[in-house]
């Protein structure tokens, strides 16, 4: 039994290493959109959440929906980058344009707000926790992804594009923008990645 639960953590770890960021990315998908979709809806059932609160949401876009939040985002960007300075932005934007999807995250604040009414001993800790489940869903959507043969990088444009992506979407207002995943087909390998020593991040007692 102990060899294999230890064969199964392995096959999961090994996942986790195999997660990198990749640009840039091509439209050609290796997987349909359904079998998108089906990753995205059973990691936001499945992911924990403080109290079962259930706080997690997100929006998958394809094609024409996908490169329409790209153009948003360098609009928006245009009027805080100096004209002189912005070529560099347009390009990374294009980058971003250029692949098959994003999976926006959101954290559903009324959710949150009747956590800290219900459970008011622990209200100043609900905002945390959600934000700590919002993160476990862009990591297992990310990894899933990657498990399918597809590459994805990571993205923080909110809060500055979030008025325009909730105008566009129709995005409920309680809706908290987090975070932007982009996928699409891998165009090269990922970067080298340092790593710190594992000595300085991991302390163990009384093994």
């Amino acid at each position: 039994m102990a060899s294999s639960a230890t064969v199964n953590a392995n096959a999961v770890i090994e996942q986790f290493k195999n997660r990198r960021t990749y640009y840039p990315l091509s439209k050609d998908l290796s997987v349909s959109t359904e079998r998108i979709q089906e990753i995205v809806k059973e990691a936001i059932q499945h992911v924990p959440s403080s109290f079962n609160s259930q706080s997690n949401r997100a929006v998958v876009l394809f094609g024409a929906d996908h490169e329409k939040l790209w153009d948003i985002t360098t609009e928006v960007l245009k009027g805080i980058v100096p004209e002189d300075k912005f070529e560099p932005t347009a390009q990374r934007m294009a980058m971003f344009r250029g692949g098959a999807g994003t999976v926006m995250f959101f954290e559903d604040q009324d959710v949150v707000k009747a956590m800290q009414t219900n459970v008011p001993l622990y209200a100043e800790q609900f905002p945390v926790w959600a934000t700590q489940s919002n993160a476990m869903l862009q990591f297992a959507v990310w990894v899933a992804l990657e498990a399918e043969g597809l590459g994805a990088n990571l993205q923080h444009y909110n809060p500055i594009i979030d008025a325009k992506v909730a105008e566009q979407w129709k995005i409920p207002s309680s809706w908290k923008l987090s975070s932007q995943l982009v996928f699409g087909g891998r165009t090269g390998p990922a970067g080298d990645k340092a790593f710190n020593p594992v000595e300085d991040k991991f302390k163990v007692f009384g093994a």
